[in-house]
């Protein structure tokens, strides 16, 4: 069933403005009307708001009453002058769409803003309605009132989530910065953090932290990132003020840059006496990290310099992918011990440390300690349950699909709000809307979320409106029950199961990229510009239309679903056989081209490992994710299709070095 189907039978059905919070009572066929007459005008203050266009989104808005997407409308409208707006307006606001995904994010915003003003009272008064409770900004501002009013202990909270974030970020500056100021936090956060922002590029996080102890030294932390070297080559240099800070940040720069240089420069007599043993292990940590992401041999030596107890969760997550790499099970394990617990028992390293006990184990009780280990996660939930089923002599089955939902449970799901909203928003453009209505409504509509049936329910509807990433990311949240048909669909099965048969491609194989990809969205376009089901850039598209023999390909011709197909087979197939049949390999090439996996198989002399070592060890994240959601993918769409068991290891296999005896094949590939 399409949208336009959906809507009207919901709408003939009786689904009434009324229902999503807006005061008129318009039935029916009128709905259905109303919102057809009113799409435009939806459109144009979803872009008047893009603009900031004031304005406009108040002379819009009345045209915009009574249509599905009004809370909308109104949210634009008052969102775009909340700094300006009366306490009155917004609270009107907040009553007249209560219970609304718009209600909550304009609540979120109007709490950032209190926590701008200072107004804790205010800001203490709209928390507690705050429903997503997800704003890292909000949490800061939240830990800073209860701080100011209350004189609450919050120092370790704020520490905690300011070390956490990826960017700047005011609240939680400002919240360390009082902190700081009131010596409730010491100058080690503010250098921690400044260390974070140094080893990942980010210089603004540096300065911000380094500003709140001292403007000068942020002065001298820019001059640092610039060129650490001749900062630390500088005779000066020891007789400046923070000094050892300074000299590691400085030293911290220089291993993102030259790791090898780093290494020289951190055995230095004159570091070595100036600097503590935990500010020499970190930067043995950062040395190591990118080394080890450089896939160099010497990252274990780096790491095994200083001590665990003193380096950072990535430090220890890449001690132990760089261990693994190098077949040293004791690392493996050491670093794994010394990570935080949440990282501890993530799949990935509950794996890992199991396989590196039953490495070691020279006792029964040992090994049966790993064995208990693979056993809490085994299962088909991720890649690494996966291959601990396996490693316990399990295959890999689709379960059975549950209880068939009843009528009452479809109509709950048609009925509730914020689902029609969320899809006729995706319906008419507003994509990003729609999904964000959708996620919150499946999500954090009641502080519990939807139960399981609610969510197969909802998965359900958007499966029928052939909106295949929320029934794929609504079905994936259930917990007690699975339906695999829900969580791996098979749309456009005529098309792709032709394809791969004329091509000699498992359909699996491209059922599990495709899902990785776009999620069967048909006019998917990544922030680089590729596009389509298969996600393929421009050039590879030319490039690959000539290839297959499609001569009279038109670049608008890569969202057609059946072009698109062609394509992205026709190049999947080619890597494919240019990595000799390796299906981690090929995944990584697709990702991130076919230039990078040539190195980071190794060369020769390299060794041989299992492909999930090699995959953990791939240096971009997104790529190192992709490869294993791909394999993941295919293995369970292979026992969906067939109705047999199936191996994610078998398909996994090795990797290593290419044959230097034979040409290497597929150089042209772009």
């Amino acid at each position: 069933m399409q949208f336009s189907a959906i809507l009207t039978s919901l709408a003939l059905a009786g689904f009434a403005v009324s229902s999503v919070a807006a005061p008129a009572k318009a039935q029916g066929r009128d709905v259905v009307r109303d919102s057809a007459r009113s799409d435009d005008t939806i459109l144009d203050m979803a872009q008047a708001y893009k603009q900031r266009d004031r304005k406009r989104l108040a002379a819009l808005l009345p045209q915009a009453r009574n249509h599905l997407l009004e809370p909308w409308a109104a949210y634009w409208d008052m969102s775009a002058r909340l700094d300006d707006a009366s306490n009155a307006e917004i609270q009107d606001f907040l009553n007249r769409y209560s219970g609304t995904y718009q209600e909550d994010r304009l609540r979120a915003e109007w709490l950032q803003v209190l926590g701008r003003r200072g107004d804790w009272a205010g800001f203490q008064r709209e928390l507690p309605s705050y429903r997503m409770n997800d704003d890292r900004a909000i949490r800061c501002y939240s830990l800073q009132a209860d701080y100011s009013t209350q004189g609450t202990d919050v120092a370790n909270a704020v520490q905690e989530t300011w070390l956490a974030l990826k960017d700047t970020d005011e609240a939680c500056a400002g919240a360390a910065a009082q902190l700081l100021k009131d010596k409730k936090l010491t100058s080690h956060t503010a250098w921690l953090r400044a260390r974070l922002g140094m080893e990942n590029d980010r210089l603004r996080i540096a300065t911000q932290a380094v500003g709140l102890l001292d403007a000068d030294w942020a002065k001298t932390v820019n001059t640092i990132a610039q060129n650490p070297g001749k900062y630390l080559n500088d005779k000066l240099t020891a007789l400046r003020p923070q000094t050892r800070e300074l000299v590691s940040l400085a030293l911290i720069r220089l291993a993102y840059q030259e790791p090898a240089e780093a290494a020289t420069e951190v055995d230095k007599l004159r570091w070595k006496a100036q600097l503590t043993q935990e500010e020499r292990s970190w930067i043995w940590g950062v040395i190591g990290k990118r080394a080890a992401q450089k896939l160099s041999d010497d990252a274990v030596g780096y790491f095994a310099k200083g001590q665990f107890q003193h380096m950072h969760e990535d430090h220890l997550v890449w001690a132990a992918r760089a261990a693994l790499r190098a077949g040293r099970w004791a690392m493996v394990q050491d670093a794994i011990a010394a990570m935080p617990e949440a990282t501890r028992n993530d799949p990935t390293w509950v794996y890992w440390r199991a396989r590196a006990q039953l490495a070691r184990a020279s006792t029964d009780a040992a090994r049966a300690e790993a064995t208990r280990a693979l056993e809490s996660i085994a299962g088909i939930k991720g890649f690494y349950e996966m291959l601990a089923l396996e490693d316990l002599g399990h295959k890999v089955i689709a379960p059975a699909k549950p209880l068939p939902l009843t009528p009452e449970e479809k109509d709950h799901a048609r009925t509730t709000p914020g689902l029609m909203r969320a899809l006729y928003a995706m319906q008419i453009g507003l994509r990003t809307e729609g999904v964000r209505e959708w996620n919150y409504t499946t999500n954090l509509h009641t502080r519990g979320g939807m139960d399981d049936r609610s969510l197969l329910a909802a998965a359900d509807l958007a499966c029928k409106a052939e909106v295949w990433d929320r029934c794929i990311n609504t079905s994936e949240r259930t917990k007690g029950v699975v339906d695999m048909e829900q969580r791996f669909p098979m749309p456009f099965k005529a098309a792709v199961l032709a394809r791969t048969q004329t091509i000699g491609l498992e359909p699996a194989y491209v059922y599990g990229l495709i899902r990785q990809e776009s999620r069967f969205i048909m006019d998917a376009k990544s922030v680089v510009g590729a596009a389509g089901l298969m996600q393929v850039m421009p050039a590879t598209a030319r490039w690959t239309a000539k290839k297959i023999g499609l001569t009279d390909f038109q670049a608008h011709q890569i969202t057609d679903r059946d072009t698109n197909i062609a394509i992205g087979t026709g190049y999947l197939k080619l890597v494919l056989d240019s990595f000799n049949g390796s299906m981690p390999m090929a995944a990584a090439a697709y990702n991130a081209g076919p230039g990078r996996p040539r190195i980071w198989r190794g060369q020769a002399g390299s060794p041989t490992l299992e492909a999930a070592i090699w995959a953990e060890n791939v240096p971009f994240t997104e790529t190192r994710d992709y490869v294993k959601k791909v394999l993941a993918n295919t293995t369970l769409y292979a026992a969906l299709i067939s109705g047999q068991p199936q191996s994610l290891k078998a398909r996994l296999g090795t990797v290593g070095p290419r044959d230097a005896s034979t040409p290497e094949a597929g150089l042209e590939l772009p």
